[in-house]
């Protein structure tokens, strides 16, 4: 999952810093427009041409302001801004994901947005959204775009092998078995990442950390229960095996939208990708639905999505610059253009237009997000799945045991989080 996984790569070398105008002040006291440095995240090939269209809607809107676009890969940002806001070279404008926005407020790198005019329409957003945004009682980003987990499926698949949606696990794992067996396709296909892994903790009623207990509970009785389940649906009929290659998110999908397996575990990032694909041509193939409940009868998938958020070390003619582009491009007509274009999700209900509810993949996800679960506002919860990242891979693979494993991440975990119990 693009979004919702902390970013793992090394920090790449700072050339991006250059673009960064860092609050410098120079071009307003010369007397011409305010140029302010955007650092956009999303995927440079399917949703940055959106982005960039907006920029260039909001210029010609703004003559006195003008947008540096920097469209910089997700899985490097987090660590490039870390490193340029440190050296106060930051952009001023940050695409946030929504877990890194309360460990950036921790450090004092976003500036508070309540009561400016990037919030002045606070009221039209989602209030889980916005509370998402929130570090300490003070609010550090306008919401963008929001997403979650579900279970997308084949719905021709489904229908061939006569089976209904499957409201659990277990039912997944029967269902896999009559598709493979009526269809000749896979009828599920996991993934080894550890935010994919989230909604089996949810089934369970457990988390990697009890935030408020301030308690670590990866390794606790109902996360193995969790884990085995998430691990069981890599062995059986229909059941693709566990790819613990460095291309298994490409290789899942591109089963998926060929009509090689029935069913996944996806966002809607991915809803512009599953229409190229041969078993989507028909748009209303697609199938969306809440993943599967755990024996707890509990279903959900954590929330994610991204945050525009103003970087706190630029000078006050930029913020005042950066505070208008983001009201512009969280607004319900941007919104409205951003979900139409790149099919993602709007932050705020009066951008589901009759229009963007006739896409079938936002109309779908939109029904799942009532059991999306927002992540605590804790700074260090999205790291958390970078040794679920390194362990999850090996437990699916049968290199260590599903307790060993568990164990190694709870034990990094701790180093995250010194101040938690077990």
């Amino acid at each position: 999952m693009r979004r919702g996984i902390a970013a793992t790569a090394l920090v790449a070398s700072l050339a991006l810093a250059a673009t960064a105008c860092g609050g410098d002040g120079s071009d307003s006291e010369s007397g011409g427009p305010v140029t302010i440095t955007w650092w956009d995240t999303s995927n440079a090939t399917n949703e940055a041409p959106t982005y960039k269209a907006l920029v260039e809607e909001f210029e010609a809107a703004h003559k006195d302001i003008k947008v540096d676009y920097v469209n910089v890969p997700f899985d490097q940002a987090q660590n490039k801004f870390d490193t340029a806001a440190g050296s106060k070279g930051a952009p001023d404008v940050l695409r946030s994901e929504v877990g890194w926005t309360p460990a950036f407020a921790k450090k004092g790198f976003f500036t508070p947005l309540d009561g400016t005019e990037a919030l002045a329409e606070q009221d039209k957003f989602q209030p889980s959204l916005i509370e998402q945004a929130k570090y300490e009682g003070k609010t550090y980003g306008v919401p963008l775009v929001t997403d979650t987990l579900a279970l997308v499926y084949n719905k021709e698949l489904f229908a061939k092998a006569g089976v209904e949606v499957p409201r659990t696990w277990d039912d997944l794992k029967k269902a896999a078995a009559t598709i493979k067996d009526k269809t000749g396709a896979d009828g599920y296909w996991g993934s080894t990442a550890g935010y994919y892994a989230q909604p089996f903790l949810y089934g369970e009623g457990t988390d990697t950390v009890d935030a408020e207990g301030k308690k670590i509970t990866v390794a606790s009785p109902e996360a193995k229960k969790a884990y085995g389940t998430w691990q069981g649906l890599f062995d059986g009929k229909g059941l693709h095996k566990a790819d613990t290659t460095a291309e298994a998110y490409a290789h899942i999908q591109d089963a998926f939208v060929s009509g090689k397996v029935a069913a996944i575990i996806q966002g809607p990032w991915e809803i512009t990708n599953f229409y190229k694909g041969s078993a989507f041509k028909d748009k209303d193939n697609l199938g969306i639905a809440t993943v599967p409940a755990g024996s707890t009868g509990k279903a959900g998938a954590p929330t994610g999505g991204h945050n525009l958020s103003v970087y706190a070390g630029s000078d006050e003619a930029h913020r005042k610059a950066a505070l208008t582009f983001v009201k512009f491009m969280t607004s319900a007509k941007a919104q409205e253009t951003i979900a139409l274009k790149n099919s993602t999700l709007p932050t705020r209900e009066d951008a589901y237009t009759a229009k963007v509810k006739a896409d079938p993949g936002i109309a779908g996800f939109q029904t799942v997000l009532p059991a999306a679960r927002p992540r605590p506002a804790l700074p260090e919860y999205s790291s958390f799945w970078v040794p679920l990242d390194d362990e999850l891979p090996k437990i699916a693979s049968g290199k260590v045991s599903l307790d060993e494993g568990l164990k190694n991440a709870e034990t990094a975990i701790t180093k995250l989080v010194p101040d938690f119990g077990k």
